[in-house]
């Protein structure tokens, strides 16, 4: 055979090699092994340079969803996302209270109530809800959360904030408790579903559910749900 045939390893192989490596030239399984061995710890290294400098703070703070590190309720650290959603800087919510982030006092301390059951039985806490941004704008927000000690959900954790304001608008002016039932409502409770976690009575659901109703010029429950879910 003519040995010439030999003197570039061709399509894929010549490539690796071309990258970082110098080609004999004649063809040697040896020499060949040898320069992809050394291409491939040269791209490792580089993986390896690149995560080390993609620390895990550079990763909090570049994430691109809302992310909290919080105490008590307090906003221990955030990143640049979390405040770009609530139209606020970083700086100015560290050390606030996570009251700032919703439309009343009320909410705040209600739903700050009911996190702790269901994080210490489900190991996590996760919902939609109504939040507040800087400038008094309402919008959906999918919130998760994870305490570091579940015998004390609010002691200290991780939540993130995801704004689904693109898909989900709040198209009518809502009362806190309007806002809660929505909220519930979106989820596919029922009334008496609704009513256990919110603890009040299925019929006040209902109230609540035929004045969201009124507020949504909707004829049924079907067309409620599918307002509150922007269809």
């Amino acid at each position: 055979m003519d040995k010439a045939a030999f003197q570039r390893p061709p399509g894929p192989i010549r490539r690796v090699c071309d990258a970082s490596c110098d080609v004999p030239k004649a063809y040697d399984a040896a020499a060949l092994r040898h320069n992809t061995q050394k291409y491939i710890s040269i791209r490792t290294a580089s993986l390896a340079d690149f995560m080390h400098a993609l620390d895990y703070q550079t990763a909090f703070h570049l994430a691109p969803i809302g992310l909290v590190l919080a105490r008590d309720r307090i906003i221990e650290d955030c990143n640049e996302q979390l405040a770009a959603i609530f139209g606020r800087t970083r700086e100015s919510l560290l050390g606030q209270s996570f009251a700032v982030l919703y439309p009343s006092p009320d909410e705040f301390e209600r739903i700050g109530e009911r996190i702790p059951p269901i994080m210490t039985a489900q190991g996590s806490y996760a919902d939609d809800r109504i939040m507040k941004r800087a400038n008094g704008e309402l919008f959906w927000c999918h919130v998760t959360g994870r305490s570091l000690d579940l015998s004390v959900p609010h002691a200290a954790g991780v939540w993130t904030f995801e704004d689904l304001s693109a898909t989900r608008r709040v198209a009518v002016e809502l009362t806190p408790r309007e806002r809660e039932i929505a909220a519930q409502l979106v989820t596919g409770k029922t009334s008496k579903q609704i009513g256990r976690i919110l603890d009040i009575s299925s019929r006040t659901v209902d109230v609540y559910r035929a004045r969201l109703m009124r507020k949504y010029g909707t004829g049924n429950a079907t067309e409620l749900l599918q307002r509150l879910l922007g269809n």
